[in-house]
């Protein structure tokens, strides 16, 4: 069983739920300049995290069936977020506020290993993200990702994809063809 798995779990097993959202394609989980207080685990559907600069916008991030998300930097710090989450498609999520998410990982060590070992695999998924935004060919860096997530691709449109992967959708069409 997976980290992200087992917290699911311990989580569920004690009904420590708060609600549950409905997204519909599109629509907007968290916008720039709001604080997160929620950690939300992905039941089905898929979001992307991004960052708008001007008119163009920067994919950073995407969650997916049995992920937790949260515009972590907010969730963290409890400061206002320059992120943006939206959903890429029609999203079910269930929502555990902070606070409550915190007193239960407080409750034992074990708890707080998983919680540990969930962020420090956020660390490590973050400095491979910085790799790739530093090598220039396209095609490393779709390789990268290929190999690192695969269910990447079978989740989400080519179009987000390729702004994730910083190209243009038809490099992108070619890199998937050869």
């Amino acid at each position: 069983m997976n980290t992200l798995d087992a917290l699911y779990k311990r989580i569920e097993s004690q009904n420590l739920w708060d609600k549950k959202v409905s997204l519909k394609r599109n629509e907007y989980l968290k916008v720039a300049g709001t604080v997160e207080t929620n950690l939300f685990y992905i039941v089905s559907g898929a979001l992307k995290i991004s960052i708008i600069e001007g008119c163009e916008e920067h994919i950073i991030r995407f969650g997916y069936k049995y992920d937790f998300l949260s515009a972590l930097d907010s969730f963290i710090t409890e400061k206002a977020s320059e992120f943006y989450i939206q959903a890429i498609k029609k999203t079910e999520l269930k929502v555990i506020s902070k606070q409550k998410y915190l007193n239960f990982i407080d409750q034992n060590s074990e708890l707080k290993n998983l919680w540990h070992s969930i962020l420090q695999q956020l660390i490590l998924q973050q400095l491979e993200r910085e790799k790739d935004i530093l090598i220039t060919s396209p095609k490393e860096r779709y390789n990268r990702v290929l190999k690192r997530s695969p269910q990447l691709f079978q989740e989400i449109p080519n179009k987000y994809i390729a702004s994730y992967l910083r190209m243009s959708p038809e490099t992108l069409s070619r890199l998937k063809k050869s």
